[in-house]
């Protein structure tokens, strides 16, 4: 059955994008080869929304959560983090946009949903 999930991020500068999820968020990682970085991640959860419109064309999205993301938000930018969006109230949880260097944005959210890990 299966044991796990490997998310992949595409960045047009991959180095400066494995040194913010390294350096910056602070993910343990091995080196599979020749630089090639596997990141640890903490638990995860899998949502399926549905598409009746079809306007999503089997997107697949990736967001990192915490417990409380204006704090979270205050500690990544003292790091120098940009967010491209300010926190808005989404009724399911607290959301934001980051930019990861060399990478695009993700989103980062308080989620307050139920959880399958609480």
């Amino acid at each position: 059955m299966v044991t796990g999930v490997h998310s992949i991020i595409y960045a047009a500068d991959a180095e400066k994008a494995r040194a913010f999820f390294r350096d910056t968020l602070g993910l343990s990682c091995i080196d599979a080869g020749g630089g090639w970085l596997i990141f640890s991640l903490p638990p995860a959860e899998l949502g399926v929304h549905p598409d009746e419109d079809g306007s999503s064309r089997g997107r697949h999205e990736l967001y990192l959560m915490c417990d409380d993301v204006h704090a979270t938000v205050a500690a990544l930018k003292d790091k120098g983090v940009e967010f491209t969006r300010p926190v808005s109230d989404q009724g399911w949880g607290l959301l934001t946009t980051l930019r990861i260097p060399g990478g695009g944005e993700m989103g980062l959210y308080q989620p307050r949903h139920p959880q399958p890990r609480s």
